[in-house]
C-alpha cells in the first residue's frame, strides 16, 4: 500500500470510527463510511427511520454520477452527456454536496474531509468533479418536495381501543424517553424512491385479536419476549441483544464488507449500493405506511391488556414488560424486518444467488457475540423475524408481513431501475403490482 493511501485509509477511519466503518479502496464504500458517520452525528439525530432516506439520496447520486462515466447503467434520474473524468472523483463530489445540502451544520467538516480525499487520491482538479456536482444537484432537486422532515406535523399518539397503538413506557436505560409519540409519522408518506407510492406493497390487515392466528403469537412473544421469567435460554437472549442493533449502521457496514470481497468494479458497486439503499428506503417508507395505516398496538400494551381484548385464550399480565424497550410506532409492520427483507433480498438478486457466506456485525454493547456468519442471505433474515419476538417488542406477524414487503420492495426496484443499456426486457416480475 502505498504513502498516500494509507493516508486516506487513516483519515477515513478517523472520520468514520464512531460507525464502525473502515475503507476499502473503492470511492463508493469510502464515502458510504462517510455518510454513515455523518448521519450518526446529525445534531439533533435523525428520528425513527429517516437516516435511509439521506443514504438513499447519497446513492442515487453517487450511481448517475459514476454511470455516467461508466455508461454501462441506465441512468436513475440524472443523464449527464459526454460525462468524463475519474468515477472516484465524480462519486466523492456527488456524496459530498449531498451530504453538505443534508447536513449543512458538518459542511466544515464534510469540506476537509472531501478535500484530503480528492488530494491524496490525485484527484484535485479532475474533470470527473463537475459530473459528480451536477449528478447532485440534480438529486437534491428530485428530492426538495419529497414530504420529509414536514415542520409542525402534528404528534401521533394512536388511541386507547383494543388493538390500538399507544405511546409505551421505557423501562431500561436509553431511548426512546418514556411514552413518547409515534417517531416520524409522516414517513409513510413520502415520496419513495422507487415504488410508485408507499402503500404499494401496503400489508394485508392484522389477524383479528380473537383470532388463532393473534393468540398464538400474543402467547408467544409474551413467553419468548418478557423481560423477566422469560422462556427464552442465555443464547437466546445474546441472539435477541445482537439484533437489537442499529439497523442503518450494521446493514451498510455488512454491504461495504460484503461489496470489498465480491465487487472490484466501481460502476457495479455503485448499482449495487444506489439498488440496496433505495430499496432499504422504500421499505422503510412501506412499513410506516402499514404502521400508520393500521395503528396496531404493542405486544407491551397488548399483554398488559390481554384482559380487556375480547380473547378469553389471551391471559393479561400488568406487570410484563420486554427485554429492551419498545420503539415509539406501532407494531405493524415491522421495520427492521421490512428493512432486512429488502437488503437480503436486493443482495441476492444483484449476485444472482442467495448463497454466499457474510458476516454482520452487532451495534449493541449489551451483546456477547459481536460477529455473526451466514451463509445465505435469507438466513439473516429469517434471524431477524426471530429476534423481534425474543426482544418483546413484535408479534410474529408483524416480522413475516414485514419481511414479505421488504422481498417485493427490492424486486421492484430491482426490476424497473438501474437496468443495462442493452436490456429491453420490460416483463415485470410476479413480484410487481
Amino acid at each position: 500500500m502505498t504513502k498516500t493511501r494509507l493516508g486516506v485509509l487513516t483519515s477515513l477511519i478517523a472520520f468514520a470510527s464512531l460507525s464502525g466503518a473502515i475503507a476499502y479502496g473503492d470511492a463508493v464504500t469510502d464515502w458510504n463510511a462517510i455518510t454513515v458517520q455523518a448521519v450518526n452525528a446529525a445534531v439533533p439525530p435523525r428520528p425513527g427511520p429517516s437516516a435511509v432516506l439521506d443514504l438513499a439520496m447519497v446513492h442515487a447520486a453517487v450511481y448517475d454520477a459514476v454511470e455516467a462515466i461508466d455508461g454501462r447503467f441506465r441512468p436513475y434520474h440524472v443523464h449527464i452527456p459526454g460525462a468524463s473524468g475519474s468515477p472516484a472523483a465524480a462519486a466523492a463530489a456527488a456524496a459530498h454536496d449531498v451530504l453538505v445540502n443534508r447536513f449543512p451544520a458538518q459542511a466544515a467538516s464534510l469540506d476537509s474531509t472531501y478535500h484530503d480525499y480528492l488530494d491524496h487520491n490525485g484527484l484535485l482538479g479532475d474533470a470527473g468533479i463537475a459530473v459528480g456536482q451536477q449528478a447532485a444537484a440534480g438529486i437534491i432537486a428530485l428530492r426538495a418536495n419529497d414530504g420529509s422532515f414536514p415542520p409542525n406535523y402534528p404528534p401521533f399518539t394512536g388511541g386507547t381501543d383494543p388493538g390500538e397503538w399507544r405511546p409505551t413506557p421505557s423501562y431500561l436505560p436509553g431511548p426512546p424517553p418514556p411514552f413518547a409519540p409515534m417517531a416520524t409519522p409522516w414517513m409513510g408518506a413520502v415520496t419513495p424512491f422507487t415504488l410508485r407510492s408507499g402503500d404499494q406493497f401496503r400489508a394485508q390487515p392484522p389477524p383479528a385479536l380473537t383470532s388463532n392466528q393473534y393468540t398464538r403469537d400474543y402467547n408467544e412473544a409474551k413467553a419468548l419476549g418478557a423481560l423477566f421469567n422469560s422462556a427464552r435460554t442465555p443464547a437466546q437472549t445474546d441472539f435477541a441483544y445482537f439484533w437489537a442493533s442499529n439497523y442503518t449502521v450494521l446493514w451498510n457496514k455488512a454491504l461495504r464488507d460484503i461489496a470489498g470481497a465480491h465487487v472490484h468494479d466501481i460502476g457495479d458497486t455503485a448499482r449495487l449500493f444506489a439498488l440496496a439503499g433505495m430499496a432499504f428506503a422504500d421499505a422503510a417508507i412501506t412499513a410506516w405506511d402499514s404502521k400508520l395505516h393500521y395503528d396496531f398496538w404493542r405486544p407491551l400494551t397488548a399483554i398488559r391488556e390481554g384482559e380487556n381484548d375480547g380473547n378469553p385464550q389471551t391471559a393479561g399480565d400488568p406487570d410484563w414488560q420486554p427485554l429492551v424497550n419498545t420503539p415509539p410506532y406501532p407494531d405493524y409492520t415491522s421495520g427492521a424486518n421490512n428493512g432486512t427483507g429488502a437488503m437480503t433480498r436486493a443482495l441476492a438478486l444483484f449476485f444472482g444467488t442467495d448463497e454466499m457466506m457474510f458476516s454482520v456485525d452487532t451495534t449493541n454493547p449489551l451483546a456477547v457475540q459481536r460477529t455473526r456468519t451466514y451463509d445465505r442471505f435469507s438466513d439473516a433474515a429469517a434471524d431477524v423475524v426471530v429476534a423481534r419476538i425474543y426482544e418483546g417488542i413484535h408479534f410474529r406477524f408483524a416480522d413475516v408481513e414485514a419481511r414479505k414487503q421488504g422481498r417485493h420492495v427490492a424486486q421492484w426496484a430491482f426490476s424497473h431501475f438501474l437496468k443495462p443499456l442493452d436490456d429491453d426486457d420490460n416483463d415485470q416480475d410476479d413480484d410487481d403490482q
